[in-house]
């Protein structure tokens, strides 16, 4: 009985790879033409700077609200989130708007490390813990923002995404660049924290050009 448990766990394990490494590979492309990995039932995240603050919108498809709310980001006094009904699709659009005046403002590298919600390692990571704020919000559960000396990521939920406790990370495009990672992350060994873990880079002539950006306004 034992072997027979062995044996089907270990064919679990293995379609969850095969899986994961199909997603991948039919998603991401080569990485030369700025292609993203895609997202089971999202569209997007895309990322826009709008004056001093950096803009990730995405859509998600099976997500329906009748009305829309902004909420503030706790330990972030000048940024928010807010979703809505989608104008061009029956799902929801979620705007995360992140003031650049909080990514560099030195309080936030003293908050609490925090890793993925469930207790996973962040991936890309060293220590796999960043300083952050865990939050919810109206259907979407454990969401972390993270912030470091280079690096500034959001954890964004998702359901569905049957990649039994896998992570997927490539490289993330915006306007022909890379600009940082974004990860798939499966459900954990309870089937929960499921979701995408977009992580920006703010390093060296970024982190340069961005502070000039939130200087200018």
């Amino acid at each position: 009985m034992k072997v027979m448990e062995l044996a089907s766990k270990s064919k679990l394990v293995f379609l969850s790879v095969l899986l994961s490494v199909s997603l991948f590979t039919t998603s991401c492309g080569s990485g030369k033409s700025g292609s993203n990995l895609s997202i089971p039932g999202v569209v997007g995240p895309v990322v826009t700077l709008q004056q001093d603050d950096v803009l990730i919108s995405m859509v998600f498809d099976g997500i329906e609200l009748q009305g829309g709310l902004r909420y503030a980001i706790p330990k972030y006094p000048n940024s928010y989130i807010e979703v809505s009904p989608d104008l061009q699709s029956s799902g929801t659009l979620m705007s995360v708007s992140i003031s650049l005046d909080d990514v560099f403002n030195g309080d936030l590298s003293r908050l609490d490390p925090q890793s993925l919600p469930g207790g996973r390692a962040l991936p890309g990571v060293s220590s796999g813990r960043l300083p952050a704020v865990a939050f919810s919000i109206e259907k979407f559960h454990n969401m972390g923002v993270y912030i470091g000396p280079s690096i500034f990521g959001i954890f964004i939920p998702v359901k569905g995404l049957n990649m039994q406790n896998s992570i997927i990370t490539a490289r993330f495009y915006a306007g022909g660049s890379r600009v940082g990672n974004l990860s798939l992350v499966g459900e954990d060994i309870n089937s929960e924290n499921g979701g995408f873990l977009l992580m920006l880079d703010m390093k060296g002539s970024v982190k340069r050009k961005l502070k000039k950006v939130a200087k200018k306004y």
